[in-house]
């Protein structure tokens, strides 16, 4: 009998349960959609963020303490002190290798160009490494400054044959030169710097140094393949490949810091306190940070593997991107919060009208003797089996909007967590449950003789 009604009222009410498995299909779709892509949103945003340049710099320690001292950025003129361009590598060996997603090596010198005293930079550009794990890596500036803007020319590419004798103007100093694409200027560095700064070791990390230190020319002619505008004082120098530089100056196998992007997890209370004194955090706490993708643990990994190393958090960047996501998974909390309240609230109004409209039915069967567990047991069981076909089908329609969403902002799908299931199950069954309470509550008042007699 029970089943009977059940199946009697899918049957003479199908539109307005049809309306009812809408409104929590629509909700249920906007919860799948909005948690899957939050829950995989951290990836995408730090993904999306690493386009703004690196997050950690490493410098050598000496040149570290110098600029902590006199508050002057990247150790002031300390020009005997550089990292190994042997070690390169070594950074994609950490415990948190894949989330290092870009670095360049730099060298940079006093040289002149035309007469013209400027800074020369030396880098990788569109650098590829066999790294020691096995796995490729495309690396440069190209890619990590890629906010800078070509006004005229191309970018070096180490794979084109002769741009490892050719070099990139500042706007500013193409300005002051009068250079232009194509023109040949002379580059002279101050070779000082030798064999004594450092290790003198010659890289093996895909750099392939074509002269030994001691035999370099510190000056020559080189083609002007490029010109961009960075919007900083980059634009007032010179940029050349890192073997170019290093020949130039006699740094071969040195570099002057090193510019890293990673993906990182926003910092906590552990991770601000490990940044300070690791060795002030209790056992559970190290693990815990070690193991975590921390800006800090990143660069406490990075200075164990680079030999007298300093890496630091660029922290404007650091905290932008912490902020950026909080908000971002904030808001999408929000809207699934919202969606949800109005399913709640459309689920009510449309049981309730079911309910005033099968007024007469509920109080035959109060007149009858139902109570009244049996008149919410009911409605519940009605309100359920259309839940589950309206949440199966908004929890599809969710996954599709999710990648959707993915394609359009990130360029990239959106990966279902496991945890969404359940989750978007306890959602849609507390959702049906308060949007029911209202029509329950109606039809408990349902007075018998009143409903039968139509008053």
């Amino acid at each position: 009998m029970f089943f009977r009604m059940i199946r009697g009222m899918l049957t003479r009410q199908t539109g307005k349960m049809a309306m009812i498995a809408f409104t929590i299909a629509l909700g249920a779709s906007l919860a799948t959609a909005m948690l899957s892509v939050m829950f995989d949103v951290s990836d995408k945003v730090n993904q999306e963020l690493k386009t703004y340049g690196a997050n950690i710099t490493v410098v050598p320690k000496e040149a570290s303490v110098l600029s902590n001292l006199y508050e002057v950025e990247g150790g002031g003129d300390v020009s005997n002190v550089y990292l190994k361009e042997d070690e390169l590598g070594k950074i994609k060996t950490i415990f948190w290798a894949f989330n290092i997603v870009d670095f360049a090596p730099m060298i940079d010198v006093q040289a002149s160009v035309n007469g013209t005293p400027v800074t020369a930079v030396g880098s990788w550009f569109n650098h590829h490494l066999d790294l020691p794990t096995g796995e490729q890596l495309d690396a440069g500036i190209t890619s990590l400054r890629s906010w800078w803007e070509l006004v005229d020319g191309r970018w070096l590419d180490e794979s084109q044959t002769g741009d490892d004798q050719r070099v990139m103007l500042g706007h500013t100093l193409a300005e002051k030169l009068g250079a232009r694409v194509g023109d040949t200027v002379e580059l002279s560095a101050d070779s000082g710097a030798s064999a004594d700064a450092g290790s003198g070791a010659n890289a093996d990390a895909g750099s392939g140094a074509n002269a030994a230190a001691g035999s370099n020319p510190s000056s020559g002619s080189f083609e002007v393949v490029g010109i961009f505008d960075a919007g900083g004082d980059e634009d007032k120098q010179i940029f050349a490949p890192l073997d170019l530089v290093q020949s130039l100056s006699g740094t071969d196998g040195k570099l002057s810091s090193i510019e890293v992007s990673a993906i990182t997890t926003p910092d906590n209370e552990i991770s601000r306190q490990a940044a300070k004194d690791p060795s002030k955090l209790t056992i559970a706490q190290y693990e815990t940070w070690y193991c975590t993708a921390y800006v800090s643990s990143i660069c406490y990994q990075i200075q164990e593997v680079i030999t007298d190393s300093v890496a630091s958090p660029v922290r404007q960047v650091a905290e932008s991107e912490g902020a950026i996501l909080d908000k971002t998974q904030l808001l999408m909390v929000l809207i699934t919060i919202l969606a949800l309240l109005g399913s709640a609230l459309g689920i009510s109004n449309l049981v309730t009208a079911s309910v005033m409209e099968r007024g007469q039915e509920i109080g035959l069967f109060k007149a009858i003797g139902a109570t009244d567990r049996a008149i919410s047991g009911l409605v519940l069981t009605e309100i359920i089996v259309v839940a589950i076909v309206g949440g199966l089908v908004g929890f599809a329609a969710g996954i599709g909007f999710a990648q959707i969403i993915g394609q359009s902002v990130f360029n990239s799908s959106i990966a279902l967590k496991p945890m969404v299931v359940p989750l978007v199950v306890v959602l849609v069954i507390v959702v049906t449950l308060l949007g029911s309470i209202s029509a329950i509550r109606t039809a408990l008042r349902l007075d018998p003789v009143e409903v039968l007699h139509d008053r």
